[in-house]
């Protein structure tokens, strides 16, 4: 009775007092701290029982297994305790046996979790769940040959004709989603429906999972409406799949139905939600979640701080993101490598390794993320040799294995200096040679360094890597035309028309008095355009008035050679967002537009002389970087 009501000194106060204890006293007493969460003292006792020649049973047993599944870093009280198990004879019953399955499983210890297994007669559902749930357990370690055992031991729990349980379909779905086996799920998926499980939220949560990273949100939000239950973590996986498959509108829209609905977020479901605002750069709607994030109490954790953080950053607001690190109570490494991030992108390369100092001293552990905002603050600042030290810091000091973002930014760092040579050198021993992310790196040093040769070869060379990339194709038509090889270039044009491929639209938005306003490259279309190609027009006119940028004006940059008007203009959607903000926004307010495409070199020196004739500040965020015009030079140094 007080074992049940949790009053553990009441049981241990009628224990001591017994004059006889028998083994039944002697159970309920270990039973009665496996039920308060004390494993330590449960393991006391069974000593204490062992030492008194009290015999355990296999209830006992069972429940300081499983209790001391949750101890970590207690190796030597796990071999203990199976010891007792086998000593007392009850190493083949199945209720212990799936305890002691479930007590190494969840503590890494797989190998001996088969063992047990392997040695149990008549398995049952409970045993084969123990088992299962453990490799769904591995999380993201690389050993997706193990996770397949776990999709074989469902197979022979069926072949035996055990009905499985929703424990065992979750535990399933979760190694399926683990390893990408979106074909074995669906499988999966049939079961459950058959099992009548369809319903459960924890399985729904676990389909949910499994089809948002398989890019099936269409699936995932099936599974979503069909379960009854929504608990939090059904709307977080749910808003989560949608920023994932880059739908992030529809994740905002989910959060604010979930707020209709008068339900609860947490912290994970804020995370989510502020990587859909990531995601989109829409300032106004950013610093909205923020307030909502402030009076909620969630910013307190740091989960949602580095959220945050990258919030900021992605919206080009730099002070809000060094404001949000500064409050933050508890630092973690992705706190600091946000930040470095943050400033080396946003061209304050020096502090970003000033940061990086400041948390090496303070001990900070770093990762592969650390390191990798480290080089882009190297690459963008162009310093090479620092650059290099870093780099083989994190490989010979950390033990860290390059991935191809590591290797892109050095061959970044050296194409920034003029060393193409070097950079494409620097590919062929990587031993990344064959991806395509590495010599699109080293393309953009080619065009910016005006090695035309070698660029096509690039060109050339990455059409065999991504022959299906409509990119590749529209790349090597400028390469050709840049280098005067105009029948090739015309060649290429007409194999992209033959297969059917388009060029991917250039679009520039950015958030205005509470709306979102977008335009599309070359798009004519829009009803806010004529307006937008009347205000551009008025603000050239005034900086050819007022500029002067060694003897060139905005008209020699290319605008008078192709006559100034809508056709011409309406080919930098970027220039036209911009030209209505400047017309809308307050005059000291930054101008912060995105773009999904780079820049060309027009609409970059043209929008260098608008900041400086309009005395403003104009934050453009393309794919390369974000570039900060101001008084008519760009953070980027002309280098993107």
């Amino acid at each position: 009775m007080y074992a049940k009501c949790g009053m553990i000194d009441e049981v241990r106060l009628v224990f001591d007092r017994a004059q006889e204890r028998d083994e039944v006293s002697w159970n309920l007493l270990l039973l009665a701290y496996v039920r308060m969460g004390w494993p330590e003292v449960a393991v006391n006792v069974l000593v204490w029982m062992h030492r008194s020649g009290v015999k355990l049973d296999a209830f006992a047993l069972g429940g300081i297994l499983k209790a001391c599944s949750e101890l970590k870093d207690s190796e030597d009280v796990r071999m203990m305790l199976h010891g007792c198990v086998v000593k007392v004879g009850l190493d083949l019953d199945v209720f212990v046996g799936s305890a002691m399955v479930d007590m190494y499983a969840k503590n890494g210890g797989l190998e001996e979790a088969i063992k047990v297994f392997d040695c149990i007669p008549g398995q049952n559902v409970v045993i084969y769940n123990a088992m299962i749930a453990g490799f769904a357990r591995l999380g993201n370690e690389p050993c997706p040959e193990i996770r397949i055992e776990a999709v074989r031991l469902y197979a022979d729990l069926l072949q035996k004709r055990i009905r499985p349980s929703k424990f065992t379909l979750k535990s399933v779905l979760e190694v399926c989603n683990l390893t990408n086996a979106v074909r074995c799920g669906r499988q999966i998926h049939a079961h459950v429906i058959l099992g009548g499980f369809e319903y459960d939220e924890f399985i729904g949560n676990a389909l949910i999972n499994l089809y948002a990273k398989a890019q099936l949100v269409d699936d995932s939000l099936r599974c979503f409406h069909r379960t009854p239950k929504q608990e939090i973590f059904t709307w977080t996986s749910m808003i989560t799949a949608f920023v994932q498959d880059g739908h992030s509108f529809k994740a905002l829209n989910l959060f604010k139905e979930l707020l209709y609905l008068e339900k609860e977020p947490d912290q994970f479901t804020m995370s989510g939600v502020m990587n859909a605002c990531s995601a989109l750069s829409v300032p106004i709607t950013c610093e909205q979640i923020h307030c909502y994030a402030v009076k909620s109490g969630f910013d307190q954790f740091t989960l949602c701080g580095n959220s945050q953080i990258e919030m900021y950053r992605c919206t080009g607001d730099l002070k809000a993101a060094k404001k949000t690190f500064e409050k933050i109570s508890c630092l973690d490494t992705f706190s600091w490598s946000q930040m470095i991030l943050s400033y080396a992108v946003h061209g304050h390369e020096r502090e970003a390794l000033l940061l990086f100092k400041k948390m090496f001293d303070c001990g900070v552990v770093v990762n592969k993320f650390t390191f990798l905002a480290v080089l882009i603050a190297c690459s963008h600042q162009g310093l090479v040799d620092e650059g290099f030290r870093h780099y083989e810091s994190m490989v010979s000091d950390y033990g860290f294995v390059p991935d191809v973002n590591h290797i892109a930014c050095m061959v970044d760092l050296l194409g920034h200096v003029g060393k193409v040579a070097d950079a494409e050198d620097f590919i062929m021993r990587s031993g990344l040679e064959n991806d395509a992310v590495l010599w699109h790196a080293l393309l953009r040093a080619c065009r910016i360094n005006g090695d035309k040769n070698r660029g096509v070869k690039i060109g050339e060379k990455l059409m065999t890597l991504e022959p299906s990339a409509a990119s590749s194709y529209v790349m090597l038509y400028s390469l050709y035309m840049d280098a005067g090889k105009i029948s090739l270039a015309m060649r290429t044009r007409g194999q992209m028309r033959e297969r059917g491929m388009t060029k991917e639209a250039g679009i520039s938005w950015a958030e205005f008095g509470g709306s979102i306003h977008q335009f599309a490259d070359g798009d004519n279309s829009c009803s806010q355009k004529p307006e937008s190609f009347t205000r551009l027009e008025e603000l050239l006119v005034r900086v050819k008035q007022k500029t002067e940028h060694g003897g060139m004006n905005v008209w020699e940059l290319g605008f008078q050679a192709r006559k100034v008007g809508e056709n011409s203009i309406s080919k930098h959607g970027e220039l036209l967002v911009v030209a209505l903000g400047l017309s809308t926004l307050p005059n000291t307010a930054p101008v912060r537009v995105m773009k999904n495409q780079n820049m060309s070199w027009e609409s970059h020196e043209t929008l260098k002389l608008l900041s400086e004739g309009e005395n403003r500040e104009i934050i453009i965020r393309d794919p390369a970087r974000f570039h900060h015009f101001s008084q008519g030079s760009c953070s980027c140094r002309d280098y993107w």
